[in-house]
């Protein structure tokens, strides 16, 4: 059962759970189902349950009615920036909604494995670098601390009650599935548009205006740094976790840091373009905080899980640019 089927890494652990001939049965909100258009390509392969995580019936009518051997909780409000808007909301979904999986699975479904998506995030303001899972957590919005009370949740009920929740600490990972909203489809976007011509497009940002708007995309810091990956290889690290013997916790990331600037230049370089003609730094997209230069020491997923990203940045963002150029250009 994955919680939160209709996000980027539900629709990829989706795909991979049904070529290893899983029954898959999919947990979301209505809208979140209905409205994601990459769902339909499962048809009736994936049996869908409506329901959210701040609401414990429907947590436990989906656990009821299905022998879930292995449980996947990805459900979140998962943009850490927005999170300031949404603290109330961020922390009953991130951090009361696990803690709800947590104990309704201990008591109708003990013998299930758990997956719990934690977060670079987590680290924050960071103090040592690269990080890996005895790195201290630092957390500085309230998308990070609910992430954290997840997180440590997940390890009490190992050492309570033999629970089998695995956790894993994924750094930023990005894909063709992401929602517009996200850093790294903005700039895709945003190259995609660049080399069809398009100067004004049809999507709009958070702030209810174009994404591109007169040629030029609108985005935050560009100084930020972050270690990013391709969602399709870390759904294979999150699969692999629970076919441990023991449940732990596994850093996930290419162990590459990058700027946005480098991330926007690269991005326009597979249009042709020249990012700084394109981008522009808004102070309206600044977060209140920013999080530290995070970096992944994956070196634990490499030797327990055999685990080792296998798609090159550049690759990842082509593929990103490659479907907005697919869906602008209809």
């Amino acid at each position: 059962m994955i919680f939160g089927i209709a996000g980027q890494d539900g629709i990829l652990l989706a795909e991979l759970l049904l070529q290893k001939n899983y029954k898959v049965v999919g947990f979301g909100r209505p809208r979140s189902i209905a409205g994601n258009p990459h769902l339909a390509k499962f048809g009736a392969c994936i049996e869908y349950i409506h329901g959210d995580l701040t609401d414990a019936e429907s947590i436990k009518a989906a656990i009821e009615r299905h022998p879930v051997a292995e449980i996947y909780n990805l459900a979140a409000q998962s943009q850490p920036g927005i999170s300031w808007q949404l603290a109330i909301e961020t922390g009953e979904v991130n951090a009361m909604g696990a803690h709800r999986l947590f104990e309704i699975a201990r008591r109708l479904r003990p013998g299930a494995r758990i997956y719990q998506a934690s977060s670079s995030e987590i680290f924050g303001d960071v103090r040592v670098s690269p990080q890996n899972e005895m790195t201290p957590f630092n957390p500085i919005n309230p998308y990070a601390v609910a992430k954290v009370y997840a997180h440590q949740m997940a390890r009490v009920y190992r050492q309570t009650y033999g629970s089998y929740i695995s956790c894993g600490i994924l750094f930023n990972h990005e894909s063709r599935y992401r929602g517009l909203r996200y850093l790294s489809q903005k700039i895709t976007y945003g190259a995609a548009c660049a080399k069809l011509g398009i100067a004004t497009s049809p999507d709009k940002n958070e702030a209810n205006e174009p994404i591109v708007q007169n040629g030029k995309l609108s985005l935050g810091n560009l100084e930020a740094t972050r270690d990013w990956g391709f969602a399709g290889d870390y759904v294979q690290a999150i699969w692999l976790m629970l076919q441990q013997p023991k449940p732990d916790d596994f850093v996930i990331g290419t162990g590459v840091q990058r700027s946005v600037a480098e991330m926007c230049k690269i991005a326009y370089e597979i249009v042709g373009a020249d990012w700084r003609k394109h981008i522009v730094s808004d102070p309206r997209f600044l977060r209140p905080l920013e999080t530290g230069a995070t970096v992944a020491d994956a070196s634990k997923a490499r030797a327990v899980l055999g685990w080792a990203p296998t798609t090159s940045f550049k690759d990842m963002l082509a593929d990103m640019i490659a479907a907005h150029v697919e869906r602008l250009g209809q």
